[in-house]
């Protein structure tokens, strides 16, 4: 009881949530990771709040979770791996600090949703680049921390873009700016002086925000970020392309990006497209599924405030060669679904309930990084332990994402359930370990590691482990944040 009147000290007794229900919330999520209670959760209102939390939990030698997206969750992150931790929930951290439209960057609290975010960036004639479809309780800092895929890889330069800067209070207590946020002065002096918190690298040319990004709150708690924003586009044109195969569709997405001819470039199965866009279970969504192609990329070509028609004219131009090269046909309406209303859908965040769990119940996400000519080989030897499993295939989504201009692509495999069945929940809970470790012997390639897979990732990687625990060493000493994920 003594540490809780101290955290009330802190945060205000009122975001001190003890009771049953609240902890209960918190001890699980959709995942497979063992449930462990919390002690109790903290709703810190501030930077100052944050900092003095973790201070205590030095003091106290108390784990510390930090969460900033709202319920459900999937992924075992947000789970304590310690008895006696303290959940720091973020979500009251809401304030949008600052839109910059001339350099387009945007300054957020980790409790901004996409759905907050959005109306405010159009105003000023700026977009997110998004990733697919979250939820609408989905934190854009988090989503960010998590080095999510977004879909337009055009504007993907990096593996950590669209992140900027970040303010973190390290697992020492110490608060810390990265990237040109470190320059001098806080942040009204360097707004007074006309800097924008644009540039990641930084201070100096380390990346210091690679050591936080991916690192599932084990580094430091992040307290505010910036997120460099697109133009919204004056004239735009999407378009859908079916196939019976992935290769073609990889060629094309290929020539799409090397060119730069789109913005939005994705794909997706049948079952996932379906899902997304069903309404009604099982009827509708057999009925939708049915009626695709096994795959559909989606791309848009955009144009911007000078000259937007003659843009898209040569675009559409340059792709009609390279599609008819590979006998592929662009068309806005596929199976009676229209691109431009999928567009639209793809550019907010999902409708509730979640179209991950709008089905069955829910979702198991299986994703690594592979290079485009590995996919098909990868896509084939998991469809074949799927069905050695008994897992339905119809049932299982496939989203194939370009990655950093192309260079790579993110693979996710959506394994749709019901939780009530014990059956399938049985079956996907096998493969929820079965899948990634013969996956990554065949090359895939796990740069964020969740749940039982940081074992099959670290065990793997003996000098990057040695490594990782040195510098949590630095950053931790005491181990407070979020203990027994990854490799800590």
């Amino acid at each position: 009881m003594a540490n809780e009147n101290n955290l009330s000290k802190i945060v205000g007794s009122e975001n001190v949530l003890v009771d049953t229900d609240t902890l209960k919330e918190y001890s699980s999520d959709m995942s497979f990771v063992n449930p462990i209670r919390p002690r109790c959760v903290a709703r810190p209102k501030d930077v100052e709040e944050v900092q003095k939390l973790v201070k205590w939990a030095n003091e106290t030698l108390t784990p510390l979770v930090p969460i900033s997206s709202g319920a459900p969750h999937f992924r075992g992150d947000t789970v304590p791996g310690a008895g006696g931790a303290v959940i720091v929930d973020l979500s009251r951290m809401k304030n949008i600090v600052r839109i910059d439209a001339r350099n387009r960057i945007a300054l957020i609290e980790p409790g901004v949703t996409f759905a907050e975010i959005i109306p405010e960036l159009e105003k000023e004639g700026l977009r997110l680049n998004m990733p697919l479809l979250p939820r609408a309780s989905k934190s854009v800092a988090g989503s960010l921390l998590e080095r999510e895929p977004v879909i337009m890889p055009k504007y993907h330069w990096d593996g950590s873009d669209p992140l900027a800067c970040v303010e973190v209070i390290y697992g020492t207590g110490d608060k810390f700016r990265t990237g040109s946020a470190a320059g001098s002065g806080d942040l009204d002096y360097q707004w007074k002086s006309g800097a924008a918190q644009v540039a990641a690298v930084g201070p100096a040319q380390a990346d210091f925000h690679r050591l936080i990004q991916g690192s599932q709150g084990t580094m430091g708690i992040v307290t505010w970020v910036t997120v460099r924003c697109e133009r919204l586009p004056h004239l735009e044109e999407p378009f859908l392309i079916g196939s019976s195969e992935l290769g073609s569709l990889l060629e094309l997405n290929h020539w799409l990006i090397r060119r730069r001819l789109a913005d939005e470039c994705l794909i997706l199965n049948n079952t996932n497209l379906a899902q997304m866009l069903a309404k009604q279970w099982p009827k509708e969504f057999e009925t939708i599924r049915d009626t695709l192609p096994p795959w559909v990329l989606i791309y848009c070509i955009a144009g911007y405030e000078y000259l937007p028609e003659e843009k898209v004219a040569y675009q559409q131009k340059a792709i009609a060669e390279i599609t008819g090269r590979l006998g592929l046909k662009p068309v806005k309406s596929l199976a009676n679904i229209s691109a431009i209303d999928l567009l639209n859908m793809l550019r907010k965040p999902s409708e509730e309930p979640y179209w991950k769990i709008r089905g069955q119940g829910s979702c198991y996400d299986v994703f690594f990084i592979a290079l485009s000519d590995r996919l098909p080989e990868l896509i084939k030897a998991a469809e074949d332990a799927v069905g050695q499993q008994n897992y339905p295939l119809q049932d299982m989504g496939i989203y194939v994402q370009p990655v950093v201009q192309g260079t790579s692509y993110h693979c996710e495999f959506n394994l749709f359930f019901a939780p009530n069945n014990p059956d399938q929940a049985d079956r996907v809970r096998q493969l929820s370990t079965t899948l990634p470790e013969m996956l990554a012997t065949r090359g895939a390639f796990f740069s964020r590691p969740y749940g039982s897979w940081a074992d099959i990732v670290y065990r793997r990687e003996a000098e990057t482990t040695t490594a990782l625990r040195k510098i949590k060493g630095i950053f931790d000493p005491k181990n407070i944040l979020n203990p027994g994920k990854l490799c800590f």
